[in-house]
């Protein structure tokens, strides 16, 4: 058995690298949108009216696009069909707002069409919003009173939240190719738009991606704990 500081000092670095790669994203989104969002399109278009022509076009009248507080808090809700966009996008014409609200009313393409993982990413969302509430205290209260079937338990109800973000990914880049793509086919942006549109999308997906590997990190953690302390 190892002592307790020399076994939390020996993984502490996963969770400084885990930290570290959001942090980046984090101020990486933060920063390529708000140069974008100083950009107003040629079009004039405000996000609302974006996403509200694209959703007319794709023949979803029936979602409703409503504003939302905050920054960078846009989303679309599959099970009230409403599309919030943030402060920043709502009644906003650059290039960055755009882009989001063409990627939100990818997702509601996503639900209308089906598409699988947007579906199974929904199916199993309540059980992962618990299991992400419990697992890191389960783990904790383990690994502290030296109950290893506990610490398993936090292990597997932890790896759910790891591939839910898994499956987040292909929703997300799926939404923003269908988002660049439309905005593109109805001339929304000119030619000339497009590579800044991108750069927004693509340091979105990033933090995606950031928090996919900051929690594999934090499970290789745990289960290094756990390995070490039987």
């Amino acid at each position: 058995m190892y002592p307790m500081y020399g076994y939390y000092d020996s993984t502490i670095f996963l969770v400084l690298i885990g930290s570290a790669i959001v942090m980046f994203a984090q101020y990486k989104v933060q920063s390529t949108f708000n140069r974008y969002n100083q950009l107003d399109s040629r079009s004039g278009m405000t996000g609302k009216e974006v996403a509200r022509r694209i959703l007319d076009t794709a023949g979803l009248h029936d979602v409703v696009v409503e504003q939302v507080a905050g920054n960078l808090t846009d989303h679309y809700d599959p099970r009230n069909k409403i599309l919030r966009l943030s402060q920043a996008t709502y009644n906003v014409s650059s290039i960055a707002a755009i882009a989001v609200a063409a990627h939100e009313t990818g997702h509601a393409i996503q639900d209308k069409e089906g598409y699988a993982f947007l579906r199974f990413r929904s199916l199993i969302a309540p059980v992962v919003q618990i299991g992400s509430s419990l697992a890191v205290p389960m783990m904790l209260l383990g690994l502290l009173l030296n109950i290893f079937s506990l610490v398993n338990l936090g292990i597997f109800a932890f790896g759910l939240v790891l591939i839910f973000q898994i499956i987040t990914l292909p929703v997300e880049f799926n939404a923003s190719s269908r988002a660049i793509a439309i905005i593109d086919n109805q001339q929304i942006i000119t030619d000339e738009e497009k590579p800044a549109a991108k750069k927004v999308l693509n340091a979105a997906a990033f933090t995606y991606i950031a928090a996919t590997l900051n929690s594999a990190l934090t499970l290789l953690r745990f289960i290094l704990m756990s390995r070490r302390r039987n």
